[in-house]
C-alpha cells in the first residue's frame, strides 16, 4: 500500500486554516494511512444533545472530518476538495465521552472520492457502531 500523500501535520494545518469552526476541538488522530484511519474525538460537555448523548450534528462533523482525512491521504494537501454528498445513519444512542470515527475510501476516481466512517462511543460498547455515513467528496481537477 502507498504512503499517504498527506501528513498528520500537514493535514492538522489545513484544518486550522480552512476549518477553524472545528479546529478548537483537539480532535486526535489515532492512524492515518493511505486511504484510511482513525481519530478520537475527546468529551466536550458542548456536544451533548438533550437525553445526555452526543449529538447529530457532532457526529456529522467529526465523520466529515475523517473522510476529508482519508481523502486527502490520497490525493494530497488539497484543502479545496469538497464534500459533495453525506448520508447519515444514526444506529445507536451514543454514550457521553468520547467517541471513535473509523473511516475508509472506498474508491477514488479521477474526480471523486467515496469512503464510509463508522462512529464507536468509547465510554459505551466500543465495538458498537452508533453511527455510520457514507459521502463523496469532488476533488479540483488539477491534482488528480
Amino acid at each position: 500500500m502507498p504512503a499517504p500523500k498527506v501528513t498528520t501535520a500537514e493535514f492538522l494545518d489545513i484544518v486550522k486554516v480552512g476549518l477553524p469552526q472545528v479546529a478548537d476541538w483537539d480532535v486526535e488522530i489515532e492512524s492515518l494511512e493511505f486511504g484510511k484511519g482513525s481519530v478520537i474525538l475527546p468529551y466536550q460537555q458542548k456536544f451533548l444533545r438533550p437525553g445526555g448523548t452526543i449529538s447529530g450534528p457532532t457526529m456529522m462533523a467529526l465523520g466529515d472530518f475523517a473522510l476529508y482525512m482519508a481523502v486527502l491521504s490520497i490525493v494530497g494537501p488539497e484543502p479545496m476538495a469538497v464534500t459533495t454528498s453525506l448520508n447519515t445513519n444514526f444506529l445507536n444512542f451514543p454514550t457521553a465521552g468520547d467517541i471513535r470515527a473509523k473511516v475508509r475510501v472506498l474508491k477514488a476516481g479521477r474526480r471523486l472520492v467515496y469512503g464510509d466512517v463508522e462512529i464507536f462511543a468509547l465510554a459505551g460498547d466500543p465495538d458498537l457502531c452508533v453511527t455510520h455515513i457514507t459521502g463523496t467528496y469532488s476533488v479540483p481537477a488539477k491534482t488528480r
